[in-house]
């Protein structure tokens, strides 16, 4: 059908809103980028806004060679992949029995898992039970305690329970065992779901920075989220840099290190999203279909 006049009206109010609420969240990140490209005297004069000016790669050539940005970046490559993989392993094992509607005390056991969604132990008890447990300055205390997000597990129990069936039926009718049938009939069917909570686990572990700053005391072990924030709140920034000559610190500024040092912590999931992207409504949306 024809959209009418009212329609039109409110389709270009829409679309001209989100493209403004997409742009406000885009600016400040190509700020960002000009100023890790520019040349220092024009961001010390304040000329750079949305593109480069007196574009170089120093600020970047400072960054790998005089900071510990890359084994930062390492770390937070180990703590995301290891804490993915060991999340999205128990989020499945903890949804799929509770999927099932022949598994025993199969809704107070869901009662019970949300009911962690309104209360918890507290920053103090938490704390005490990392370390009474020998996990301070280890990733473990970074990975155990949060290993399964409640909402997410409830995202993908709802998409199992939507499966057909008559799938599952047929499946045991043919002698599969419930591994086997989940490894290889509801795990392929599960992708959308699957991506989108790699992608939410993915982000969350990236991002990790008050979990660190709790449990890790080690400097080398700290992830790019935690080092970024140092160099945002360091003042005395350039001394502090090793293993570069002075004539190299000299083209550059406490501000280009500072954005270049977000542009680093920020590509990598800006690089994964669009991979995931496609399945991200979708799994959403068929996760969330009942409660």
């Amino acid at each position: 059908m024809k959209a009418s006049r009212g329609e039109r009206l409110f389709y270009f109010c829409n679309y001209a809103i989100l493209s403004f609420a997409g742009l406000s969240c885009l600016v400040p990140l190509i700020h960002l980028f000009s100023l890790s490209f520019s040349d220092p005297h024009a961001v010390m004069s304040g000329d750079v806004t949305l593109w480069p000016i007196g574009f170089t790669w120093e600020t970047y050539g400072v960054l790998f060679n005089g900071t510990r940005v890359l084994g930062a970046f390492w770390n937070s490559v180990v703590i995301t992949v290891v804490g993915v993989v060991l999340s999205m392993l128990f989020t499945v094992m903890a949804a799929y029995p509770l999927s099932r509607s022949h598994f025993y005390a199969r809704r107070p056991w869901t009662l019970v898992i949300v009911f962690t969604m309104l209360f918890s132990g507290g920053l103090i008890p938490t704390f005490l039970v990392v370390k009474s447990l020998g996990l301070l300055n280890t990733y473990a205390a970074l990975w155990l305690p949060g290993l399964i997000s409640t909402f997410n597990m409830l995202i993908m129990k709802t998409f199992f329970e939507n499966i057909p069936e008559e799938l599952i039926e047929a499946a045991k009718m043919d002698g599969c065992s419930e591994l086997r049938l989940l490894v290889q009939v509801v795990i392929p069917l599960s992708l959308p779901v699957m991506a989108t909570l790699t992608l939410f686990y993915g982000v969350g572990y990236w991002n990790s920075f008050f979990s660190l700053m709790i449990y890790i005391q080690d400097t080398t072990k700290l992830n790019l989220a935690v080092l970024v924030q140092q160099m945002i709140q360091s003042q005395t920034i350039l001394q502090e840099i090793n293993n570069v000559q002075s004539d190299d610190i000299k083209d550059v500024t406490p501000e280009t290190i500072k954005a270049a040092g977000v542009i680093v912590m920020l590509l990598p999931m800006l690089a994964v999203y669009p991979f995931l992207q496609k399945f991200f409504v979708k799994g959403v949306m068929i996760g969330a279909i009942k409660g």
